[in-house]
């Protein structure tokens, strides 16, 4: 049968038998209790998001699409707060001017330099995946278009992120305040390595393919922590991981679905 597997930063389509599927036939790993559908209108006090956002250009638009989101089943986002979010962030102000006509389809856009915007629905399963809340503290490894960073602080988090990209880094703060987002902390960086001055993190999530779990990440995320990462070759096999570390520090690994992300650049090779 065909699959139409969810692809973070990078877009793909493949056929499998739905044995191969390992990874949906899992589901969510640490499924939210199960939620109605976000209420339009509806904005919880601890959002941090502008005020223009709720009542901006195509806010409908936005809301169709996170009502769309909850088509998929496997697995399936429930957390209303997700859902909520992903109603309200302006994903078409994260894109380039010539895709903003294509902001709201569940797919990747390209923001050049080999990069692209991840489609919405792997933003919203990575966002519920890292169980963010207010105060949370969050490393983003990735900042990209800046889209999942708003989507990250618009559940109440508090947010460091790193892009490799010297032309992103510089853009995507451009982004931030054109569009009301002052608390980010973000800079240029190779986020392989973390960012030590700030760690531990309760949350860490990474937006490109590693080949490998990062150790310096690993040891940055805080005990009872969570990272949701995709592990992978670059054109091959790629998993969307979910690691925790309990109160001891013992850290376990765990697939959620077959993913395809571009490669994260940086590391001991870069």
């Amino acid at each position: 049968m065909t699959c139409r597997i969810s692809f973070g930063r990078y877009p793909f389509l493949v056929v499998l038998a739905l044995a191969l599927v390992v990874g949906v036939a899992q589901g969510n790993p640490d499924p939210q209790p199960e939620a109605p559908a976000a209420q339009a209108g509806e904005t919880p006090e601890f959002f941090q998001v502008p005020e223009s956002w709720q009542h901006s250009d195509r806010l409908a638009d936005r809301r169709a699409m996170a009502r769309d989101l909850t088509v998929y089943s496997q697995p399936r986002v429930v957390d209303t707060r997700v859902l909520q979010v992903m109603g309200m962030v302006p994903r078409h102000h994260f894109v380039p001017a010539s895709a903003r006509s294509l902001a709201y389809q569940d797919s990747p856009l390209s923001i050049g330099y080999g990069q692209t915007i991840s489609q919405p629905y792997i933003v919203a399963l990575m966002t519920e995946l890292a169980q963010v809340g207010p105060g949370v503290r969050v490393l983003e490894v990735g900042t990209g278009s800046g889209y999942q960073t708003a989507v990250l602080v618009a559940m109440g988090a508090e947010v460091y992120s790193l892009e490799i990209v010297a032309p992103l880094a510089r853009r995507v703060k451009e982004t931030f305040a054109a569009v009301g987002l002052t608390q980010i902390r973000s800079q240029e960086g190779d986020g392989y390595y973390g960012w030590e001055e700030h760690a531990p993190f309760d949350r860490i999530v990474v937006t490109a393919a590693a080949r490998h779990l990062p150790t310096p990440l690993v040891r940055q995320l805080a005990k009872g922590g969570r990272m949701v990462i995709p592990v992978g070759n670059a054109w091959g096999t790629q998993e969307l991981l979910l690691v925790t570390k309990d109160d001891n520090g013992q850290v376990r690994t765990r697939s959620v679905l077959p993913v395809r992300f571009v490669p994260l650049i940086g590391g001991p090779d870069h």
